[in-house]
């Protein structure tokens, strides 16, 4: 019988932001937090939804369900000439970020030191 090759295990963090005053059950995870940085990068919705492999109008009503949700814009909407994150958006990017990278940091941490 072949030795069969021991699997790494890693731990995976899913961070969400809701608002605790909203009833939707939308909030700012992983997936919203993309679309806000291929916002950030490409300058328009259609384009970071399009790098994403989503549908134009999918990536909209995420961005407006997650801003009715979280009660603040997440994006400045230009037409034509594409859309931008408001200063509440980068704010919330960025935190969002610096936060995940710090908790799947810790966590894979603790992991190790308990499952060697």
């Amino acid at each position: 019988m072949a030795k069969s090759k021991k699997a790494v295990l890693k731990p995976v963090i899913r961070l969400a932001v809701k608002s605790e005053t909203s009833d939707s059950n939308s909030q700012f995870g992983r997936g919203v937090a993309n679309l806000c940085l291929g916002v950030r990068e490409l300058g328009s919705l259609n384009a970071a939804a399009k790098n994403m492999k989503m549908a134009y109008s999918k990536a909209w009503r995420i961005i407006k369900e997650t801003e009715a949700a979280l009660g603040m814009q997440l994006l400045d909407r230009d037409g034509a000439h594409g859309s931008t994150l408001t200063d509440e958006g980068n704010k919330l990017i960025d935190a969002y970020q610096e936060i995940d990278a710090k908790l799947q940091k810790v966590a894979e941490q603790e992991f190790a030191k308990r499952f060697k």
